[in-house]
């Protein structure tokens, strides 16, 4: 893939900054929870300092739960390690204009120690350990991810003020393909394309779904890592345009009524020339069949990287467009895995990943996966025809409780992935599991209150 135009230089960021163009320059990473975080920096201070220097952050920030609390658990920080610093390691590919917040550049980080090693726990160099292994095997990885949201005409304040109760959605009924639907909320639809467009993505369009004011804005496939980096862009910048226009929108995997929101994962392998790897004349290569195998044989063990909230699981039920069992199917979406395209658009696309995932490990997944099933030569088990949801096959885990031990127990997940990154998602659910267990839920004072 060539790097789309709208990205800046250092250069081209240096004139901006010079003359008054740009007079802040975020500085982020993607967390454990697939949230953007970081610093803004005024533009000369990174100009004259960063740029050569660089710029740090506490450890924590990949030690904490979603509150931000310090928890136990975790190796690479605590009280007893003192809570130091990493890195901030710029990755001037990466620097783009955010047009919806005025003077405003932004690039993306990995992170790494004070003696330049990689924090191998971070989600971008877990996706990037991926990318190199395919480059071993003499693979490129393309991707594209396919994320949903629900649009409600409150603003964030006011639904936290009202505990997430008796929200307004943007579409009162089903707008799935409507245009009428999406007319309803273009204003909002219209900036976020364009905006993003603008910050260096190439945009498809936007599209109604089931929910009521669910809507899906598509982008064009990229390079894996390049499609990760732009989902959390978009992930942010979606929000922040919504608070602008008054509204709110949310990524929830399972809001609580209808269909949950989505984030299916399309994922096919180059040759290091670009040479097609997954057709060959009119049928699948057997690389191809050997890497869905690989998804299939590691979806399981892999399902906390896909789903990796407690609510998350929710998503899961028959009937849903969310899958329940492990299996492949040609164009079948009641399967987990399901084959798209043919020739240079062959792909599998992932269905299990809901809008709550966080892109790096949910593609670090599925590359390691697929990889495992190519270098073993796994057979593929035939196709799932008609509805899987009533099939016999292998089920999804239905709670973040059996995808943790399903995770915690993999000897391939620690063969893939290392010791070190198993050890620390695998606390990063015990830290949510700890905390749900000791909320009381809302259904629990409904059905107790008073007649318990």
């Amino acid at each position: 893939m060539t790097r789309h135009p709208k990205l800046l230089s250092i250069e081209q960021l240096r004139v901006k900054i010079t003359e008054g163009e740009i007079d802040t320059v975020i500085v982020a990473f993607t967390d454990m929870q697939g949230r953007l975080q970081g610093k803004r920096l005024h533009g000369q201070y990174f100009v004259d300092h960063v740029i050569e220097q660089g710029t740090e952050g506490c450890n924590y920030l990949l030690s904490v739960d979603v509150d931000m609390n310090t928890v136990d658990g975790y190796e690479m920080s605590s009280w007893e390690k003192g809570y130091g610093d990493m890195e901030f390691a710029l990755d001037l590919d990466t620097i783009r204009l955010l047009g919806h917040l005025p003077g405003t550049a932004m690039i993306q980080c990995d992170l790494v120690w004070l003696d330049h090693k990689p924090v191998v726990q971070s989600p971008r160099t877990i996706l990037k350990a991926q990318v190199e292994k395919a480059a071993e095997a003499g693979f490129t990885a393309l991707a594209g991810t396919e994320l949903e949201f629900i649009l409600f005409d409150t603003t964030y304040e006011q639904a936290w003020s009202s505990g997430y109760r008796d929200m307004t959605p943007a579409n009162q009924y089903n707008v799935d393909y409507s245009i009428v639907g999406t007319s309803r909320v273009e204003p909002l639809l219209r900036e976020i394309r364009n905006t993003m467009y603008a910050a260096g993505m190439n945009v498809e369009g936007a599209k109604g779904e089931c929910n009521f004011g669910q809507h899906e804005i598509g982008f064009l496939y990229d390079e894996v890592v390049a499609t990760a980096d732009n989902h959390s862009v978009y992930k942010t910048a979606a929000k922040e345009i919504a608070a602008q226009h008054g509204q709110a929108l949310t990524f929830l995997a399972k809001y609580p009524e209808r269909e949950g929101n989505s984030c299916p994962i399309h994922l096919s392998l180059r040759g290091a020339g670009g040479e097609i790897v997954f057709w060959d004349g009119d049928q699948r290569t057997p690389a191809y069949d050997q890497f869905i195998a690989g998804i299939l044989a590691t979806m399981r063990d892999f399902t906390l990287l896909y789903a990796p909230n407690i609510n998350s699981y929710k998503r899961f039920a028959g009937g849903s467009f969310a899958p329940t069992t492990v299996a492949w199917g040609l164009d079948n979406r009641t399967c987990a895995v399901r084959l798209v395209g043919h020739g240079p658009s062959a792909r599998l696309e992932n269905r299990v990943p809901g809008g709550d995932c966080n892109p790096y490990l949910a593609l670090a997944a599925m590359l390691a996966g697929g990889l495992y099933g190519i270098e073993h030569g796994l057979e593929l088990e035939p196709e799932q025809t008609g509805n899987a949801y009533t099939s016999d096959k292998p089920k999804v885990p239905t709670t973040l409780r059996e995808a943790r031990d399903a995770f915690a127990g993999s000897k391939v997940a620690r063969e893939l992935l290392g010791d070190d990154v198993v050890k620390h998602y695998t606390n990063m659910a015990d830290v949510e599991l700890a905390a749900f267990d000791a909320a009381v839920t809302d259904w629990e004072l409904r059905r107790s209150f008073e007649r318990m």
